[in-house]
Protein backbone atom coordinates (compact mmCIF):
# COMPACT_ATOMS: atom_id res chain seq x y z
CA UNK A 1 0.00 0.00 0.00
CA UNK A 2 2.72 2.46 0.90
CA UNK A 3 4.84 1.86 -2.24
CA UNK A 4 2.09 2.85 -4.70
CA UNK A 5 1.83 6.56 -3.66
CA UNK A 6 5.59 6.81 -3.75
CA UNK A 7 5.63 5.58 -7.31
CA UNK A 8 2.99 8.04 -8.32
CA UNK A 9 4.87 10.93 -6.76
CA UNK A 10 8.07 9.97 -8.55
CA UNK A 11 6.25 9.71 -11.81
CA UNK A 12 4.68 13.17 -11.36
CA UNK A 13 8.05 14.63 -10.47
CA UNK A 14 9.59 13.19 -13.64
CA UNK A 15 6.77 14.62 -15.78
CA UNK A 16 7.22 18.02 -14.16
CA UNK A 17 10.96 17.94 -14.81
CA UNK A 18 10.42 16.99 -18.47
CA UNK A 19 7.91 19.80 -18.94
CA UNK A 20 10.38 22.26 -17.42
CA UNK A 21 13.12 21.09 -19.71
CA UNK A 22 10.87 21.47 -22.78
CA UNK A 23 9.79 24.94 -21.72
CA UNK A 24 13.37 25.99 -21.12
CA UNK A 25 14.40 24.69 -24.50
CA UNK A 26 11.56 26.57 -26.15
CA UNK A 27 12.52 29.75 -24.31
CA UNK A 28 16.12 29.37 -25.48
CA UNK A 29 14.98 28.84 -29.06
CA UNK A 30 12.71 31.90 -28.93
CA UNK A 31 15.47 34.09 -27.54
CA UNK A 32 17.98 32.78 -30.08
CA UNK A 33 15.50 33.33 -32.93
CA UNK A 34 14.81 36.90 -31.82
CA UNK A 35 18.51 37.70 -31.57
CA UNK A 36 19.15 36.16 -34.99
CA UNK A 37 16.25 38.07 -36.57
CA UNK A 38 17.43 41.32 -35.02
CA UNK A 39 20.94 40.78 -36.34
CA UNK A 40 19.54 40.00 -39.80
CA UNK A 41 17.50 43.21 -39.77
CA UNK A 42 20.56 45.16 -38.65
CA UNK A 43 22.57 43.72 -41.55
CA UNK A 44 19.75 44.52 -44.00
CA UNK A 45 19.53 48.08 -42.69
CA UNK A 46 23.27 48.47 -42.98
CA UNK A 47 23.27 47.16 -46.55
CA UNK A 48 20.32 49.44 -47.46
CA UNK A 49 22.05 52.44 -45.88
CA UNK A 50 25.25 51.72 -47.75
CA UNK A 51 23.30 51.27 -51.01
CA UNK A 52 21.50 54.56 -50.46
CA UNK A 53 24.80 56.32 -49.91
CA UNK A 54 25.82 55.46 -53.50
CA UNK A 55 23.97 57.77 -55.97
CA UNK A 56 21.81 56.02 -58.53
CA UNK A 57 22.03 57.51 -62.03
CA UNK A 58 20.63 56.85 -65.46
CA UNK A 59 23.02 56.93 -68.38
CA UNK A 60 22.43 57.53 -72.08
CA UNK A 61 24.56 56.62 -75.06
CA UNK A 62 25.34 59.54 -77.44
CA UNK A 63 23.71 59.15 -80.84
CA UNK A 64 26.36 59.10 -83.60
CA UNK A 65 25.81 61.11 -86.80
CA UNK A 66 23.10 63.14 -85.16
CA UNK A 67 20.12 63.39 -87.50
CA UNK A 68 19.24 66.84 -88.74
CA UNK A 69 16.71 68.80 -86.78
CA UNK A 70 13.90 71.07 -87.86
CA UNK A 71 14.20 74.83 -88.08
CA UNK A 72 10.79 76.36 -87.30
CA UNK A 73 10.27 79.99 -88.26
CA UNK A 74 7.35 82.39 -88.72
CA UNK A 75 6.74 83.74 -92.21
CA UNK A 76 4.30 85.63 -94.42
CA UNK A 77 2.60 84.89 -97.71
CA UNK A 78 2.62 87.55 -100.41
CA UNK A 79 0.95 87.63 -103.82
CA UNK A 80 3.14 86.71 -106.78
CA UNK A 81 2.13 90.04 -108.32
CA UNK A 82 0.19 92.81 -106.59
CA UNK A 83 -0.74 96.24 -107.93
CA UNK A 84 -2.68 99.09 -106.33
CA UNK A 85 -4.82 100.83 -108.99
CA UNK A 86 -4.94 104.64 -108.90
CA UNK A 87 -6.72 107.14 -111.14
CA UNK A 88 -4.75 108.96 -113.84
CA UNK A 89 -7.56 111.44 -114.54
CA UNK A 90 -9.82 113.47 -112.31
CA UNK A 91 -13.59 113.31 -112.38
CA UNK A 92 -16.47 111.34 -110.88
CA UNK A 93 -16.76 107.57 -110.85
CA UNK A 94 -19.34 106.67 -113.46
CA UNK A 95 -19.52 102.93 -112.79
CA UNK A 96 -17.58 99.94 -111.50
CA UNK A 97 -17.95 96.38 -112.70
CA UNK A 98 -15.90 94.23 -110.29
CA UNK A 99 -15.84 93.75 -106.54
CA UNK A 100 -13.50 92.03 -104.10
CA UNK A 101 -12.89 88.37 -104.90
CA UNK A 102 -13.70 88.80 -108.60
CA UNK A 103 -11.25 87.07 -110.98
CA UNK A 104 -10.16 89.42 -113.76
CA UNK A 105 -8.16 89.17 -116.97
CA UNK A 106 -5.48 91.55 -118.18
CA UNK A 107 -7.14 94.54 -119.90
CA UNK A 108 -10.57 93.89 -118.39
CA UNK A 109 -12.50 97.04 -117.44
CA UNK A 110 -12.75 97.62 -113.71
CA UNK A 111 -14.47 101.01 -113.67
CA UNK A 112 -15.12 104.16 -115.73
CA UNK A 113 -14.67 107.80 -114.74
CA UNK A 114 -16.70 110.77 -116.04
CA UNK A 115 -14.31 113.55 -117.10
CA UNK A 116 -16.35 116.64 -118.12
CA UNK A 117 -13.42 119.04 -117.80
CA UNK A 118 -11.15 116.80 -119.84
CA UNK A 119 -13.86 116.44 -122.49
CA UNK A 120 -14.00 120.21 -122.84
CA UNK A 121 -10.22 120.37 -123.13
CA UNK A 122 -10.43 117.83 -125.94
CA UNK A 123 -12.97 119.97 -127.80
CA UNK A 124 -10.74 123.02 -127.38
CA UNK A 125 -7.68 121.10 -128.52
CA UNK A 126 -9.48 119.96 -131.67
CA UNK A 127 -10.50 123.55 -132.39
CA UNK A 128 -6.94 124.76 -131.83
CA UNK A 129 -5.67 122.13 -134.23
CA UNK A 130 -8.21 123.14 -136.87
CA UNK A 131 -7.25 126.83 -136.47
CA UNK A 132 -3.55 126.03 -136.72
CA UNK A 133 -4.11 123.92 -139.80
CA UNK A 134 -6.06 126.78 -141.45
CA UNK A 135 -3.32 129.29 -140.63
CA UNK A 136 -0.71 126.92 -141.98
CA UNK A 137 -2.66 126.42 -145.22
CA UNK A 138 -2.92 130.20 -145.74
CA UNK A 139 0.74 130.68 -144.94
CA UNK A 140 1.65 127.99 -147.44
CA UNK A 141 -0.35 129.66 -150.21
CA UNK A 142 1.11 133.08 -149.39
CA UNK A 143 4.64 131.77 -149.45
CA UNK A 144 4.05 130.16 -152.84
CA UNK A 145 2.71 133.39 -154.29
CA UNK A 146 5.60 135.47 -153.07
CA UNK A 147 7.98 132.93 -154.48
CA UNK A 148 6.40 133.35 -157.93
CA UNK A 149 6.64 137.14 -157.61
CA UNK A 150 10.32 136.81 -156.86
CA UNK A 151 10.84 135.28 -160.29
CA UNK A 152 9.59 138.49 -161.88
CA UNK A 153 11.63 140.67 -159.52
CA UNK A 154 8.41 142.20 -158.13
CA UNK A 155 9.42 141.55 -154.48
CA UNK A 156 12.66 141.31 -152.62
CA UNK A 157 14.31 138.13 -151.45
CA UNK A 158 13.87 139.22 -147.83
CA UNK A 159 10.10 139.46 -148.18
CA UNK A 160 9.95 136.00 -149.72
CA UNK A 161 12.04 134.58 -146.86
CA UNK A 162 9.71 136.19 -144.31
CA UNK A 163 6.65 134.55 -145.89
CA UNK A 164 8.42 131.19 -146.10
CA UNK A 165 9.47 131.40 -142.44
CA UNK A 166 5.92 132.27 -141.44
CA UNK A 167 4.70 129.14 -143.17
CA UNK A 168 7.27 127.01 -141.31
CA UNK A 169 6.18 128.53 -137.99
CA UNK A 170 2.53 127.82 -138.77
CA UNK A 171 3.39 124.19 -139.58
CA UNK A 172 5.16 123.91 -136.21
CA UNK A 173 2.03 125.24 -134.49
CA UNK A 174 0.01 122.55 -136.24
CA UNK A 175 2.40 119.88 -134.94
CA UNK A 176 2.14 121.30 -131.40
CA UNK A 177 -1.65 121.42 -131.57
CA UNK A 178 -1.70 117.82 -132.84
CA UNK A 179 0.60 116.69 -130.01
CA UNK A 180 -1.57 118.42 -127.43
CA UNK A 181 -4.66 116.73 -128.88
CA UNK A 182 -2.94 113.33 -128.84
CA UNK A 183 -1.92 113.87 -125.19
CA UNK A 184 -5.48 114.67 -124.17
CA UNK A 185 -6.81 111.68 -126.10
CA UNK A 186 -4.29 109.43 -124.34
CA UNK A 187 -5.23 110.95 -121.00
CA UNK A 188 -8.91 110.49 -121.77
CA UNK A 189 -8.25 106.76 -122.28
CA UNK A 190 -7.35 106.52 -118.59
CA UNK A 191 -10.98 107.25 -117.78
CA UNK A 192 -11.41 103.52 -118.37
CA UNK A 193 -9.61 101.69 -115.55
CA UNK A 194 -8.39 98.22 -116.56
CA UNK A 195 -6.67 95.27 -114.88
CA UNK A 196 -2.89 95.23 -115.49
CA UNK A 197 -2.66 91.41 -115.36
CA UNK A 198 -4.67 88.28 -114.66
CA UNK A 199 -5.58 88.08 -111.01
CA UNK A 200 -8.17 88.65 -108.31
CA UNK A 201 -9.59 91.91 -106.97
CA UNK A 202 -8.47 92.12 -103.34
CA UNK A 203 -9.72 95.66 -102.57
CA UNK A 204 -12.30 98.17 -103.84
CA UNK A 205 -12.20 101.58 -102.19
CA UNK A 206 -14.59 103.65 -104.31
CA UNK A 207 -18.20 103.81 -105.40
CA UNK A 208 -20.41 105.43 -108.02
CA UNK A 209 -20.40 109.22 -107.77
CA UNK A 210 -17.19 109.42 -105.75
CA UNK A 211 -14.91 112.34 -106.56
CA UNK A 212 -11.76 111.00 -108.17
CA UNK A 213 -8.50 112.93 -108.04
CA UNK A 214 -5.64 111.96 -110.29
CA UNK A 215 -2.59 111.02 -108.33
CA UNK A 216 -0.46 108.26 -106.91
CA UNK A 217 0.46 107.19 -103.41
CA UNK A 218 -0.97 110.33 -101.77
CA UNK A 219 -4.49 109.53 -102.99
CA UNK A 220 -6.45 106.43 -101.92
CA UNK A 221 -6.24 103.50 -104.31
CA UNK A 222 -9.40 102.60 -106.20
CA UNK A 223 -8.72 98.88 -106.55
CA UNK A 224 -6.05 96.35 -105.69
CA UNK A 225 -5.32 93.43 -108.00
CA UNK A 226 -3.28 90.41 -106.95
CA UNK A 227 -2.08 87.36 -108.84
CA UNK A 228 -2.62 84.41 -106.47
CA UNK A 229 -2.07 81.32 -108.65
CA UNK A 230 1.40 81.37 -107.12
CA UNK A 231 2.41 82.97 -103.84
CA UNK A 232 5.69 84.13 -102.41
CA UNK A 233 6.70 83.08 -98.89
CA UNK A 234 9.06 85.43 -97.04
CA UNK A 235 10.90 84.27 -93.93
CA UNK A 236 13.89 85.59 -91.98
CA UNK A 237 16.46 82.89 -91.23
CA UNK A 238 18.92 83.30 -88.32
CA UNK A 239 22.49 83.92 -89.43
CA UNK A 240 23.88 80.56 -88.19
CA UNK A 241 21.36 78.59 -90.26
CA UNK A 242 21.68 80.55 -93.51
CA UNK A 243 24.27 78.14 -95.05
CA UNK A 244 21.77 75.27 -94.64
CA UNK A 245 19.16 77.02 -96.83
CA UNK A 246 19.99 76.87 -100.53
CA UNK A 247 18.11 77.82 -103.73
CA UNK A 248 16.16 74.86 -105.01
CA UNK A 249 15.64 73.45 -101.53
CA UNK A 250 12.20 73.00 -100.04
CA UNK A 251 10.40 73.87 -96.86
CA UNK A 252 7.01 72.87 -95.51
CA UNK A 253 4.57 75.15 -93.76
CA UNK A 254 1.18 75.21 -92.12
CA UNK A 255 -1.43 77.95 -91.80
CA UNK A 256 -3.86 78.43 -88.89
CA UNK A 257 -6.99 78.11 -91.04
CA UNK A 258 -6.10 74.58 -92.22
CA UNK A 259 -4.85 72.69 -89.13
CA UNK A 260 -3.08 69.47 -90.00
CA UNK A 261 -2.63 70.38 -93.69
CA UNK A 262 0.94 70.85 -94.91
CA UNK A 263 2.08 72.86 -97.94
CA UNK A 264 5.44 72.64 -99.70
CA UNK A 265 7.35 75.68 -100.95
CA UNK A 266 10.58 75.92 -102.96
CA UNK A 267 13.44 78.29 -102.14
CA UNK A 268 13.90 80.67 -105.08
CA UNK A 269 16.02 83.48 -103.66
CA UNK A 270 18.20 84.61 -100.78
CA UNK A 271 19.03 88.17 -99.82
CA UNK A 272 22.76 87.31 -99.48
CA UNK A 273 22.98 89.81 -96.64
CA UNK A 274 22.30 89.85 -92.91
CA UNK A 275 20.11 92.45 -91.26
CA UNK A 276 22.29 94.10 -88.62
CA UNK A 277 19.33 94.81 -86.33
CA UNK A 278 17.85 91.28 -86.26
CA UNK A 279 20.82 89.10 -87.25
CA UNK A 280 18.69 87.35 -89.89
CA UNK A 281 18.73 86.98 -93.66
CA UNK A 282 15.61 87.27 -95.84
CA UNK A 283 14.72 84.13 -97.81
CA UNK A 284 12.06 83.93 -100.52
CA UNK A 285 10.16 80.74 -101.37
CA UNK A 286 7.48 80.02 -103.98
CA UNK A 287 4.38 77.88 -103.55
CA UNK A 288 1.73 76.90 -106.09
CA UNK A 289 -1.80 77.89 -105.12
CA UNK A 290 -4.10 76.29 -107.73
CA UNK A 291 -7.19 76.13 -105.53
CA UNK A 292 -6.58 79.58 -104.02
CA UNK A 293 -6.64 78.01 -100.56
CA UNK A 294 -3.79 80.23 -99.43
CA UNK A 295 -4.31 83.95 -99.09
CA UNK A 296 -1.83 86.82 -99.49
CA UNK A 297 -0.86 88.17 -96.10
CA UNK A 298 -1.35 84.81 -94.35
CA UNK A 299 0.84 84.02 -91.34
CA UNK A 300 2.64 80.68 -91.78
CA UNK A 301 4.73 78.36 -89.61
CA UNK A 302 7.62 77.33 -91.85
CA UNK A 303 9.73 74.22 -91.24
CA UNK A 304 13.17 73.63 -92.76
CA UNK A 305 14.69 70.13 -92.44
CA UNK A 306 18.29 70.68 -91.37
CA UNK A 307 21.01 68.39 -92.75
CA UNK A 308 22.65 65.83 -90.49
CA UNK A 309 25.95 66.72 -88.83
CA UNK A 310 28.32 63.79 -89.26
CA UNK A 311 30.79 65.13 -86.67
CA UNK A 312 28.22 65.70 -83.91
CA UNK A 313 26.90 63.49 -81.11
CA UNK A 314 23.38 64.05 -79.79
CA UNK A 315 22.51 63.89 -76.10
CA UNK A 316 19.46 65.06 -74.13
CA UNK A 317 19.56 68.68 -73.03
CA UNK A 318 18.83 67.50 -69.47
CA UNK A 319 22.33 66.00 -69.31
CA UNK A 320 24.06 69.39 -69.56
CA UNK A 321 25.77 70.89 -66.52
CA UNK A 322 26.54 74.61 -66.56
CA UNK A 323 28.37 76.07 -63.59
CA UNK A 324 31.40 78.20 -62.79
CA UNK A 325 33.56 75.66 -64.62
CA UNK A 326 31.65 76.10 -67.86
CA UNK A 327 29.56 73.69 -69.88
CA UNK A 328 30.18 70.05 -68.97
CA UNK A 329 28.78 66.52 -69.15
CA UNK A 330 29.05 63.85 -66.46
CA UNK A 331 30.22 60.47 -67.78
CA UNK A 332 30.56 57.07 -66.10
CA UNK A 333 33.50 54.73 -66.81
CA UNK A 334 33.57 50.92 -66.65
CA UNK A 335 34.07 51.01 -62.88
CA UNK A 336 30.96 53.19 -62.47
CA UNK A 337 33.11 56.18 -61.52
CA UNK A 338 32.05 59.69 -62.49
CA UNK A 339 34.23 61.87 -64.74
CA UNK A 340 33.31 65.33 -66.00
CA UNK A 341 34.09 66.44 -69.55
CA UNK A 342 33.95 70.01 -70.92
CA UNK A 343 32.02 70.10 -74.21
CA UNK A 344 30.87 72.54 -76.90
CA UNK A 345 27.44 72.70 -78.52
CA UNK A 346 27.07 73.02 -82.28
CA UNK A 347 23.27 72.92 -82.39
CA UNK A 348 20.54 73.38 -79.80
CA UNK A 349 17.29 71.57 -80.63
CA UNK A 350 15.46 72.37 -77.43
CA UNK A 351 15.05 68.94 -75.83
CA UNK A 352 18.36 67.70 -77.25
CA UNK A 353 21.74 69.19 -78.17
CA UNK A 354 24.43 68.24 -80.67
CA UNK A 355 27.90 68.13 -79.11
CA UNK A 356 30.72 69.11 -81.44
CA UNK A 357 33.75 68.42 -79.24
CA UNK A 358 34.73 66.94 -75.90
CA UNK A 359 32.60 63.77 -76.09
CA UNK A 360 33.32 60.29 -77.47
CA UNK A 361 30.74 57.93 -78.91
CA UNK A 362 31.70 55.25 -76.38
CA UNK A 363 31.02 57.50 -73.38
CA UNK A 364 28.14 56.81 -71.06
CA UNK A 365 26.53 60.16 -70.22
CA UNK A 366 24.63 60.77 -67.00
CA UNK A 367 21.16 62.06 -67.75
CA UNK A 368 19.79 64.60 -65.26
CA UNK A 369 22.82 64.34 -62.93
CA UNK A 370 21.91 64.73 -59.23
CA UNK A 371 23.10 67.72 -57.24
CA UNK A 372 26.32 67.19 -55.34
CA UNK A 373 27.85 64.80 -57.88
CA UNK A 374 31.63 65.37 -57.98
CA UNK A 375 34.59 64.02 -59.88
CA UNK A 376 35.47 60.46 -58.82
CA UNK A 377 32.16 59.62 -57.18
CA UNK A 378 31.10 55.99 -57.35
CA UNK A 379 27.55 55.61 -58.66
CA UNK A 380 24.99 52.92 -59.21
CA UNK A 381 24.01 52.79 -62.90
CA UNK A 382 20.42 52.14 -63.87
CA UNK A 383 19.45 50.64 -67.20
CA UNK A 384 20.60 52.95 -70.03
CA UNK A 385 18.06 54.74 -72.19
CA UNK A 386 17.76 54.03 -75.88
CA UNK A 387 19.38 56.44 -78.33
CA UNK A 388 17.39 59.56 -79.00
CA UNK A 389 15.16 59.19 -75.92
Amino acid sequence: MSSEPTTRAARAQRQLSFTGLVGGALAVLIVAGGVSLRMKHEHQLKDWTEAQAVPSVTVVVPAPEAPGGSLDLPGRLEAFESAPIYARVSGYLKSWSVDIGTPVKAGQTLAEIETPELDQQLIQAKADLASAQADAALAKTTAARWQSLLDSDSVSRQEVDDRTQDYVAKEARVAAAQANLDRLVATRSFARIVAPFDGVITARNTDVGALINAGGGAEPQLFSVSSVDKLRVYVRVPQEYVPAVKPGGTGTFTVPEYPGKTFTATVVGLADSVNAASGTSLVQLMVDNPGHLLLPGDFVNLHFALPARADALRVPASALIFDNRGLRLATVDRNDTVHFKPVSIVQDLGNAVDIGSGLAQSDRVVDAPPDGLVEGDHVQVSAPKAKGE
